[in-house]
């Protein structure tokens, strides 16, 4: 069930394959397993920089009219020796949904947003770009550069 699984996208410039994971059934679903797949989703990112570190939280589980949605906390940052505590971070906040009135063996729906933006991503659709992450820490490093403490 937890295979990779991929499409490409002809875009102008290049081929550029979309990856993927087989996302866990509804009936299967618990709080950890959400947590495992989507770190198993982030693993199949192309993440350039060596320093990258994230934390997962769960966030809080939310009743809906005909699905339950689950909501997560991925939290990015580079830490460094001079800076082992990082002043900024990047937040992915990740949505899975189940149905409660689809076939419980199909599998959970999932969406993601980056901190700051609207756009909503869906794994398997959308190419991750690690820029997204990096522009979130800029913009918060500009911004504490600024301000008198």
């Amino acid at each position: 069930m937890d295979t990779e699984s991929s499409k490409s996208l002809n875009t102008s410039d290049c081929d550029y394959e979309i990856k993927n994971i087989d996302w866990i059934s509804c009936k299967d679903f618990t709080v950890e397993a959400g947590e495992q797949h989507i770190r198993q989703y982030m693993d199949t990112w192309d993440i350039k920089h060596p320093g990258w570190l994230y934390s997962v939280q769960f966030l809080q589980e939310q009743e809906q009219e005909f699905k339950k949605q689950y909501h997560y906390r991925v939290q990015w940052s580079i830490p460094t020796q001079t800076d082992p505590i990082p002043r900024a971070t990047a937040s992915v906040y990740f949505i899975i949904e189940i149905s409660t009135i689809k076939p419980n063996t199909l599998p959970v729906e999932v969406h993601f947003l980056i901190e700051s933006t609207r756009s909503r991503h869906i794994p398997g659709r959308t190419r991750f770009r690690e820029k997204w992450l990096m522009d979130v820490l800029e913009s918060k490093t500009l911004l504490m550069d600024t301000i008198d403490f």
